[in-house]
């Protein structure tokens, strides 16, 4: 694996990681449904932009992308989406980013776990993340006094359920243009949130202005160049250390809400983080089985 793919996923690792403390710095300003059809359409706009230069890129012939599938994907992935980044921006309005960041890591282990309904084969070192992360969950999440789940945490835990049956979509449209499919997705998410914006809320202009700087970063740099980064990065990459490169999201969203938002985590909270991580390392960590493939395809 080349340098500089990992160079370019570990930035993506750490604009997304930031963007937990623009969701947390844009909920002062305005609400969830604001917020998230803004920068969701933003997104779409930043791709469909820069789409030309990852076609050439990556060698690919408008031409030969097929439309209804890829307008089917794009919707039903834009759906789910737009329910995720509600949860996901609901939670983080009652918790630090860092915490946000960790427990939103958890769709990691439920993607192979949900996987099992559609028939996907689980390994047994998934099973052994997702008692860590349970573990870790609850050391984040609980306090020594309550077993009662925080509100937030619920609603991040409800994210991360959501971004697991996500992926899942993606995956059943793996077939498609990737990139065209999250363009898609993210006109849908707006639109969706935009209905939300303006039942549910009263959107004021001047204080969109104020929430200018998070917004733009959630939509040029979290889903624009942040995408386009993981799309380049992968290139010939070695899937399971893109994935872990990646997961170091949750590690850059603590240190960025300590930094930027002064959000301290207490010694529960850091052994909880410690843990949700090391089992998403763990569930991601690659098999002997699919090794042995990639040394044979490798020298064929």
């Amino acid at each position: 694996m080349k340098l500089k793919n990992s160079l370019m996923l570990l930035l993506a690792a750490l604009i997304w990681g930031c963007a937990f403390v623009a969701q947390s710095a844009g909920t002062q300003y305005v609400g969830p449904w604001t917020f998230n059809c803004l920068r969701s359409v933003i997104g779409a706009l930043t791709l469909w932009l820069v789409m030309p230069f990852l076609d050439k890129s990556r060698g690919i012939d408008k031409k030969t992308v097929s439309s209804g599938k890829l307008l089917l994907g794009g919707v039903l992935c834009g759906i789910v989406l737009a329910a995720a980044s509600m949860f996901q921006q609901l939670g983080i309005m009652e918790t630090s980013a860092g915490k946000a960041g960790f427990i939103t890591a958890l769709y990691v282990i439920l993607v192979p776990i949900l996987g099992l309904f559609i028939g996907h084969h689980t390994r047994l070192i998934v099973w052994l993340g997702a008692l860590l992360a349970l573990v870790g969950f609850y050391f984040l999440s609980f306090t020594d006094a309550s077993l009662i789940l925080q509100t937030g945490d619920l609603y991040l835990l409800i994210c991360a359920v959501l971004f697991a049956v996500h992926i899942l979509i993606v995956d059943n449209f793996s077939s498609v243009d990737g990139v065209r499919l999250s363009c898609i997705q993210f006109f849908t998410a707006g639109l969706i949130c935009s209905i939300g914006m303006f039942v549910f809320e009263k959107p004021d202009v001047s204080a969109i202005m104020d929430a200018a700087v998070p917004i733009l970063y959630a939509g040029c740099l979290s889903s624009g160049a942040g995408y386009t980064l993981q799309i380049l990065g992968q290139k010939d990459a070695d899937p399971s250390i893109a994935s872990m490169l990646l997961s170091l999201e949750s590690v850059f969203a603590a240190i960025a809400g300590f930094l930027l938002l002064h959000q301290d985590l207490n010694g529960r909270e850091i052994l909880g983080c410690s843990l949700i991580f090391l089992a998403v390392m763990i569930a991601q960590y690659p098999s002997r089985n699919k090794n042995k493939e990639k040394e044979s395809a490798a020298s064929q």
